[in-house]
């Protein structure tokens, strides 16, 4: 065969192949949206391409390859903490604003499309004050009262439900036992539920969750305790993973069912990465203990030297492949106003979202969705930053980078979405994939280099080349 014959055949067999790929794939285009440091562009809409045959990709060639064949855990959502702290400041700014806050975060058209939300049972450090629900002793819960909630909390809550088109996903954790159901008698500085208090605390629970949902707010579900490792200087609980899981099995989980409350999803542990695989085996081994329990909630704060332990997330959905992972609060530290343009904090979020979810992660909830300039209010001064800060004297409100690039994440992967496979070939180049229940396939990849990069998505024998600007996130949306 002559050369001239031999190329026309190659030139015959990758016409076929295309054809073959094209008519197997049912996408045709892709829409790009941008965030990108040093730069105009916050979830910006910057192309519209298409896909062309591309066979065997080279060493040289960056890609990123996705595999929507391979699927995995069911998405829930993702969003933040609506906090006592977050209702105060919403509620010092001017209506106009208020509405625009609630459109940008719950919206899915015209915000981020946050779907997930979590609260506080009773007060926390933010809180403007220390407080329960139950006067001293009354172990009978006569007194239970959630009149505290209804000035701000309350009316804030209802707000984010209606923004978000009826309906949030809303979890709830307390902080503290009343002081007088603990050792230390004490609301702060961690101590110990006492065991005469085990059932008047489960009982707590209960008339939590009936009382908000008299308020027309639905409690999804329920955390066992904040931080339960943690002697805080503020409202804390300390339970040793013998002590959780008993107060699982023998008080809270039966509790929660008698009183009708069976379809509440119960989330242990809610502290950091770093116990994250003994805390849960302790309480999963345990069949009498496991069966009330749907998930494990965990923190992103065990930093040491600046690394965060995302294989203990993969140990524990290897292990227990049945039980449903969510992360339930993390938030950057140390408040410091001359920071809020900084681009590190949108960077430390997508990282953490993106190894999370690939390593089995169901959900996101951020802390305080809203604080004010000074990083509050906090009753013990432990100020932190949030995506959205306001001057509560100018009304104004301030977008950090963590807001758009949670927003690449929650605005596009929706409720109901399975993560499928997309897998990099360059280290600077983070991503994670999803399908959602509509079929379109939503590939978010982060640039957290100083370079820019050309890569090549990567479909079954198609791609698309897709610029990538330094520092910068890209949410591909495939349909």
């Amino acid at each position: 065969m002559s050369k001239r014959l031999l190329l026309q055949f190659i030139f015959l067999l990758l016409s076929l192949s295309s054809f073959a790929i094209s008519d197997s794939i049912p996408y045709t285009k892709i829409i790009v949206y941008i965030t990108a440091d040093s730069s105009n562009l916050r979830l910006t809409p910057t192309d519209t391409l298409g896909f062309h045959f591309f066979g065997q990709p080279l060493e040289s060639e960056p890609c990123i390859f996705v595999d929507s064949s391979k699927t995995f855990q069911t998405f829930v959502g993702i969003g933040g903490a609506l906090t006592d702290a977050a209702a105060e400041v919403y509620f010092k700014l001017p209506k106009s604003v208020r509405k625009q806050f609630m459109q940008d975060y719950y919206d899915p058209e015209k915000g981020i499309g946050y779907t997930l939300g979590r609260t506080n049972i009773a007060s926390c450090d933010f809180s403007s004050k220390s407080y329960s629900y139950v006067k001293e002793n009354d172990t009978t819960l006569k007194t239970f009262s959630i009149a505290h909630d209804k000035k701000y909390r309350i009316p804030f809550i209802k707000d984010a439900i209606a923004a978000a088109g009826g309906r949030l996903t809303l979890f709830a954790s307390p902080w503290s036992p009343p002081a007088w159901m603990k050792d230390n008698h004490d609301i702060l500085h961690g101590g110990k539920l006492l065991p005469s208090c085990y059932q008047s605390w489960a009982d707590y629970y209960v008339h939590f969750v009936n009382a908000y949902k008299k308020e027309g707010i639905p409690i999804w579900g329920l955390t066992i305790q904040n931080e339960p490792m943690a002697i805080q200087r503020w409202e804390s609980c300390i339970y040793t993973a013998d002590e959780e899981r008993n107060f699982i099995k023998f008080y809270l989980g039966k509790t929660l069912w008698s009183a009708g409350l069976d379809s509440i999803h119960l989330i242990a542990w809610d502290h950091n990465r770093d116990l994250m695989y003994q805390r849960a085996s302790d309480v999963l081994d345990d069949t009498s203990a496991a069966k009330y329990v749907w998930g494990i909630g965990y923190h992103w704060y065990e930093h040491f030297n600046g690394a965060m332990i995302y294989d203990n997330v993969k140990r524990v959905a290897e292990a227990y492949p049945q039980t449903h992972l969510l992360f339930t609060e993390g938030c950057a530290e140390s408040f410091d106003s001359t920071q809020l343009n900084s681009w590190k904090f949108g960077e430390t979020y997508a990282r953490s979202m993106i190894e999370d979810f690939n390593n089995g992660t169901v959900g996101f909830t951020d802390w305080n969705i809203l604080l004010d300039e000074k990083g509050g209010p906090n009753h013990v001064n432990n100020f932190c930053f949030a995506p959205i800060h306001a001057n509560t004297k100018t009304g104004k409100l301030t977008y950090l980078s963590s807001y758009y690039y949670i927003g690449h994440f929650s605005k596009f992967i929706r409720p109901g979405a399975k993560r499928i496979i997309s897998s990099s070939s360059r280290g600077q180049l983070l991503t994670t994939a999803f399908i959602n229940t509509d079929g379109k396939i939503v590939v978010v990849v982060m640039n957290q280099s100083n370079q820019k990069f050309t890569y090549d998505l990567w479909m079954n024998g198609q791609a698309s080349l897709i610029i990538s600007l330094p520092h910068s996130i890209e949410t591909l949306v495939v349909e």
